[in-house]
């Protein structure tokens, strides 16, 4: 099961940090990093190892299946971000 962040989330990158597959973004080294209003999750991509969770100062980070009823279509959201960010990476 993939995780989510959800709106708490004040783009603390510590999620970043200890992600064992590298599915969290944007991170320190992206582009638009600074401007990030939150992390996102690539559910493709995420294992369900649950350690982004135990680093979220603000408890952001959800399981699919278990997000507040006000904050599922954040699983959308961050959906979303990595299909924006892999159209603009198939842009020559």
């Amino acid at each position: 099961m993939p995780f989510v962040i959800a709106a708490p989330c004040v783009a603390d990158y510590s999620c970043v940090e200890v992600c064992p597959v590298n599915c969290i973004s944007p991170g320190p080294q992206d582009p638009d990093f600074q401007n990030a209003e939150q992390m996102y999750i690539n559910p493709q991509q995420c294992i369900g190892c649950g350690v982004c969770v135990e680093v979220c100062p603000v408890a952001a980070i959800y399981g699919a299946d278990s997000l507040p009823a006000k904050w599922r279509h954040y699983a959308q959201v961050n959906r979303s971000y990595f299909m924006q960010r892999t159209r603009a990476d198939d842009v020559p």
